[in-house]
């Protein structure tokens, strides 16, 4: 019948969401306009009629509950099972080669012979000049 892709059930309920998501926020903007219009460009008398006052009780709760369920379908998450788990990656293969360390250089005979050197240098220099600089 349909030869096009198959939709997710998460691209279903996000298509579902946004076209009922659309509907009420166009139902809702539809009703503050005419409230709106009605309130602005419609002549009103000194007392309210009472079809006014009962227009006006039929609209306060639907315009809250229909802000109540949009504010709920903008915020409300779908992940109601749990995330699917990524494939673990395959464990290493340590062998005893892998263990033992790699020899490090010599630097011994760097550090005797840098200590060596400063403590001639302090021994020559027994004034309080500092040649550093």
């Amino acid at each position: 019948m349909f030869k096009g892709p198959r939709y997710t059930e998460s691209e279903l309920m996000a298509r579902l969401k946004f076209t009922v998501g659309l509907s009420l926020a166009f139902t809702l903007t539809g009703i503050v306009f005419v409230v709106l219009y009605s309130l602005i460009f419609v002549t009103q008398p000194m007392t309210q009629s009472p079809n006014d006052a009962k227009f006006f009780e039929l609209i306060t709760p639907i315009a809250t509950f229909l802000t109540g369920i949009l504010s709920g379908i903008m915020l409300g998450k779908d992940d109601k099972k749990p995330e699917e788990k990524k494939p673990e990656d395959p464990p290493l293969e340590v062998t005893p080669a892998d263990l033992t360390p790699e020899p490090m250089p010599e630097v011994a005979p760097l550090v005797v012979a840098g200590a060596v050197g400063a403590a001639a240098v302090a021994a020559t220099n027994d004034d309080d000049e500092d040649h550093i600089a």
